[in-house]
């Protein structure tokens, strides 16, 4: 009993604490975590201990990091003990965009970029952009970098306060409009 209520509890505050307790945590769990990571408020499967994190990734809320396939439900009369898992690993250098699922057996490589919403599986190659259910890649790295440098709405507000982004952002937003 004590036991499950650990469990609640921990579970609990990994949902509403910040991104380095859910890091501690996760690791705790078994999953493999580099440095300079950022994890918000994202599922990490029953199995975590079958995942692996590089260095400097970001994933982002309410993405879903599966390790099962529970599809095998539809045999468990004739297998009734059956179970089906696949590893997860994700390179260095790359982000996961809110409500991204990654599925068992998936590595995405080094400098990736999955779109929001995008779901994954297989072999990602290093330096690819995916979006789309099922995700595909659509292009490279240095394309999507070329298409941000070109943006006009592309702003250099890190580190400002949200008065402060708020009043560079009203002032494109004003300039756009007039254009």
């Amino acid at each position: 009993m004590i036991s499950r209520i650990k469990n609640i509890l921990e579970r609990f505050f990994f949902q509403k604490l910040g991104s380095n307790y859910r890091i501690w945590t996760l690791k705790r769990w078994g999953v493999k975590i580099g440095k300079d990571c950022y994890i918000d408020n994202a599922s990490f499967s029953t199995e975590p201990y079958l995942i692996e994190i590089g260095d400097h990734v970001a994933i982002s809320s309410r993405c879903s990091l599966v390790t099962h396939d529970g599809g095998v439900w539809i045999f468990l009369d004739e297998y009734p003990k059956m179970d089906l898992f696949g590893k997860i690993k994700i390179g260095n250098n790359t982000f996961l965009g809110t409500e991204a699922v990654i599925l068992p057996n998936t590595t995405i490589g080094n400098n990736c970029l999955i779109g929001a919403g995008a779901v994954v599986r297989g072999n990602i190659p290093d330096n690819s952009v995916v979006i789309g259910n099922p995700g595909k890649v659509i292009m490279n790295v240095k394309s999507f970098k070329i298409l941000v440098k070109n943006n006009p709405m592309k702003l250099y507000t890190k580190g400002l306060s949200p008065r402060q982004k708020k009043k560079i952002i009203q002032e494109l937003d004003m300039k756009m409009q007039q254009t």
